[in-house]
C-alpha cells in the first residue's frame, strides 16, 4: 500500500495505524503510573519516611527515578522504547517486591502494616504499571523493527 506524505512517496503497512495507536496509549498509561508511583513515594517521603534509615534514601530514589523514567517512556524513540519500558517494568516490579518484602517480613529492619497511608494504591499502582510497561516493552520491542523511522509514537 502506497501512501503519500510530504510529497513523497512512502510505504506503510497494513495495521500500522493500530500499532502506532496501541504503542501510545500504552505509553501514556505506562507514563501515568510511573508518575502515580513517584508521587506516591514523595508524599510518603515528606510525611516521614524520609527519616527511616535506609528506607527513606530508597524512597527517595524511587521518586527520582520514577520520575526519570516517566519522561524517558514519554520521549523515547521508538527504538529505545521497550529498553525505556522494559527498565520501568523492573522498576514497578523492584518497588512492589520491596513493599511485600517490608509487609510481610521486614526490609532493612523496617516492617510495614497493610494499614499504611497508601498501602493499597501503591500495591495497585506498581502491579499495573509493571503489566503496562511489560507490555509497551514486548510490543516495543516485536513492532520496532518496522517503521522505526517515523515519530516517536
Amino acid at each position: 500500500m502506497t501512501a503519500l506524505r510530504t510529497g513523497h512517496p512512502t510505504v506503510t503497512r497494513p495495521g500500522s495505524g493500530v500499532r502506532v495507536t496501541v504503542l501510545a496509549v500504552l505509553r501514556l498509561a505506562g507514563a501515568g503510573l510511573l508518575a502515580t508511583n513517584a508521587g506516591i513515594h514523595a508524599d510518603l517521603w515528606n510525611l516521614g519516611y524520609r527519616s527511616i534509615p535506609t528506607i527513606g534514601p530508597l524512597f527517595l530514589l524511587d521518586v527520582i527515578a520514577a520520575s526519570v523514567l516517566t519522561l524517558a517512556v514519554l520521549g523515547a524513540p521508538r527504538r529505545l522504547l521497550w529498553v525505556v519500558a522494559a527498565t520501568g517494568a523492573l522498576l514497578e516490579v523492584g518497588t512492589v517486591a520491596g513493599l511485600y518484602l517490608a509487609t510481610k517480613h521486614s526490609l532493612f529492619g523496617f516492617t510495614e502494616s497493610t494499614r499504611a497511608y497508601l498501602y493499597g494504591q501503591s500495591v495497585w499502582t506498581e502491579i499495573a504499571g509493571t503489566v503496562v510497561l511489560a507490555v509497551l516493552a514486548a510490543l516495543a520491542r516485536r513492532w520496532g523493527r518496522t517503521g522505526s523511522s517515523g515519530p516517536w509514537w
